[in-house]
């Protein structure tokens, strides 16, 4: 398979940065019976952590978040990139972005197993609409 790349929505939940934070978050989103495509967490300065949760439906997350006290963001936009495991898979999305000058403001990637990989990229919300285009993004 070849890589695919795919436009995606996300909001992030600003929680606590404790233990058991993005547990709480993704048992909540389980309950509801909510599919993520990606998820991402990372510490965001001042005790607190960011997660950013990438779904086909942003509803439902929001929906989710408020019955919660959650603190959401508003719907962002970033990029799915799937295809073949091999050395140098992530290279290939970041190197066309490079050769357009778009910046990628962060990247996360990883071995899916089963020869297979995936990545989230975010680009700068000015550079969405060139960077889809640059990545044939469906």
């Amino acid at each position: 398979m070849a890589q695919r790349v795919r436009k995606a929505n996300y909001c992030y939940v600003t929680v606590a940065a404790r233990a058991a934070q993005g547990a709480k978050v993704l048992n909540a989103l389980k309950e509801a019976d909510i599919n993520l495509l990606a998820f991402s967490g990372f510490p965001s300065g001042g005790g607190k952590a960011q997660l950013d949760l990438i779904a086909d439906k942003m509803a439902p997350i929001q929906r989710v978040a408020r019955n919660n006290g959650w603190r959401v963001s508003k719907n962002k936009k970033c990029f799915l990139v799937q295809g073949d495991d091999a050395v140098g898979a992530c290279h290939r999305s970041l190197q066309k972005l490079a050769d357009e000058k778009i910046n990628v403001v962060a990247a996360d990637g990883i071995a899916a197993g089963k020869g297979r990989f995936g990545m989230i990229l975010w680009v700068k919300p000015k550079d969405y609409r060139r960077a889809a285009k640059v990545l044939k993004a469906k």
